[in-house]
């Protein structure tokens, strides 16, 4: 990891909505944050901490309040198009029904992907080349959906679909993966056999990811750095040794040092089992 130059940076982040009404909230407040190549972060924090806020600003869905600063490997993109955003961030969802078109085979689905950021068809995307592309991506997932290029995607299981949703974001080689809770809606196996699909498809193409989690365990679990969020800010960020070696009391009591306050969201406190 090259901690001399950051693949992203987030420079004085801010972001609030509903301006000037009664409605007014801060979701990001002054964030800022850098992200090396080959970092698997992982952001914890309560329901509202700005987690996928967050991860909005850098895909692209919405800009930060003036001044603040999305940068990709040298490039300032804060400007640009969400769509323009695809060519530089792979994003997969919490709903596996967002991020694929369940009508569409996945042949069709991961034409699309190929050619994320750029003028696209499905005439010029669907070629045998490709299709030995899409098999090549898919085989090693062992799912066999290398075998089912023609199938409706809608017609997958929901953990085949959020499987597919990970190759579609990681195919078009793009310079970082976002990852926003895409285990939540999953049942207990399910979700174990997709974070192993990650985990593997990660270390496979050397993605520099960050995967938002509502679970302390997960949090702890996976990556190489962890950030926890609370109240629009980066409260805790912890990497190296110090956070392969971290507990949950440990990061309670790192939550509690930073925030000034308890931790009152025992949801974000469930074990393994209950993911």
């Amino acid at each position: 990891m090259n901690q001399d130059k950051s693949l992203l940076e987030l420079k004085g982040i801010t972001k609030i909505f509903s301006r000037g009404t009664i409605d007014e909230v801060t979701a990001l407040d002054n964030v800022n944050l850098n992200v090396y190549p080959g970092d698997y972060v992982t952001i914890i924090g309560s329901n509202g901490a700005g987690k996928t806020t967050m991860l909005n600003i850098i895909a692209g869905v919405f800009p930060p309040e003036r001044g603040g600063r999305v940068i990709v490997n040298g490039d300032d993109i804060t400007s640009l198009s969400e769509y323009k955003h695809a060519a530089y961030v792979g994003r997969v969802y919490q709903d596996p029904k967002v991020g694929t078109a369940g009508k569409l085979s996945i042949e069709e689905n991961l034409a699309l992907a190929v050619l994320r950021g750029q003028p696209r068809g499905l005439r010029a995307a669907t070629n045998k080349k490709r299709r030995e592309l899409f098999r090549a991506a898919l085989a090693p997932l062992g799912l066999g959906l290398e075998d089912r290029l023609s199938t409706p995607v809608g017609t997958l299981s929901s953990g085949q679909r959020q499987a597919v949703a990970l190759v579609m974001a990681t195919i078009s080689k793009p310079s970082l993966l976002l990852l926003d809770e895409h285990i939540a809606n999953l049942d207990p196996r399910t979700a174990e056999t997709v974070l192993e699909l990650t985990d593997m498809i990660v270390e496979r193409e050397r993605m520099t990811t960050l995967m938002v989690t509502h679970n302390m365990d997960l949090a702890l679990r996976y990556g190489n750095r962890l950030i926890m969020m609370h109240k629009g800010k980066i409260i805790v960020d912890i990497g190296g040794e110090r956070k392969q070696s971290l507990t949950i009391n440990d990061l309670v009591t790192a939550f509690e040092q930073a925030a000034g306050e308890q931790l009152s969201d025992e949801s974000i406190l469930l074990s393994r089992a209950e993911v």
